[in-house]
């Protein structure tokens, strides 16, 4: 399989890829395909499979995933949807990534880095549950006491390294606060696939993935299967070795007027062991420092 860090940057490349990730991953029981005994070379399904359960021919869907072609139709994107079993928000991605590679959609706006002071009020007044804005590439951009306690050790990074992608893969006590470190990891590399695949060009993406393909063999692994959904819970439990194990529910919003930016919150019901430790984790953790502005 070719490598993400080819020369290739186009979005043609980017479709292409997706399609190969998703193709490779699709064995041919799952579309209701029997197949003879014997070894077979390609994992999933063959290419020339996919075409004909696309009602395609081989040749244009080969084109297609090298990037050769650019302006596959709607009809033809809901067809590989289909035999695909894509779902929604797979469905979504593989038309926004289309739409690039034909150059149909606008250049993404410039992610901002600068949190309004309304915003950091509103983290302030939102006491004492842990809450903190965050940037589409996960960097922490704002936070009240209990949203960068929560992650127990993130406070030893420099404010300008405090990134969540970051701290789940390269900080120790990541694998011991999550005790289902596998699951949000695969969900963190999910959005940034997501995110990766409709702008791939963008600084503050490329940058933190390349700090983590090169020094987590695990986000790697993860990173070449391109999946781009990510499975929520709405709730999180926390091995924290300040305040013990808590279970949070947490909400994650898009904040208007702020491209990028989304303000997550953790909540717990009052009079609960886990508003209680919750309590305590906002009443002990330092008070936000002032630091530099994080534009770039």
């Amino acid at each position: 399989m070719a490598s993400d860090q080819s020369t290739d940057r186009g979005g043609g490349g980017e479709l292409g890829r997706f399609l190969r990730a998703r193709r490779t991953q699709t064995s041919p029981d799952q579309v209701g395909l029997t197949v003879g005994a014997g070894l077979r070379r390609t994992p999933g399904l063959r290419r020339e499979e996919l075409a004909t359960l696309a009602g395609i021919s081989i040749d244009y869907y080969v084109r297609l995933e090298r990037g050769k072609e650019t302006r596959p139709s709607p009809a033809v994107l809901d067809a590989l949807a289909r035999a695909l079993r894509l779902d929604d928000s797979e469905h979504q991605h593989l038309r926004e990534l289309a739409a690039r590679a034909a150059q149909y959609a606008p250049e993404p706006s410039p992610p901002s880095r600068t949190v309004r002071p309304q915003l950091k009020l509103l983290l302030e007044t939102l006491r004492p549950s842990p809450a903190y804005v965050i940037s589409r590439g996960m960097d922490l951009l704002a936070w009240n006491p209990g949203g960068l306690a929560l992650f127990a050790g993130l406070s030893d990074w420099p404010a300008s390294q405090r990134n969540i992608a970051r701290y789940l893969f390269l900080h120790p006590t990541a694998p011991i606060l999550f005790p289902d470190w596998d699951y949000q990891v695969r969900g963190c590399v999910a959005r940034l696939r997501a995110q990766s695949g409709i702008d791939p060009d963008a600084p503050d993406l490329t940058h933190l993935v390349g700090e983590l393909l090169l020094k987590s063999p695990d986000f790697a692994k993860l990173w070449e299967r391109y999946d781009v959904v990510g499975r929520k819970k709405t709730q999180k439990t926390f091995h924290h070795p300040q305040v013990g194990v808590l279970t949070l529910s947490g909400q994650s919003m898009h904040l208007e007027e702020t491209p990028g930016q989304r303000l997550g919150v953790y909540t717990a019901e009052p009079g609960t062991p886990d508003h209680d430790a919750m309590l305590l984790l906002d009443l002990t953790a330092p008070e936000p420092a002032a630091h530099p502005d994080m534009r770039v």
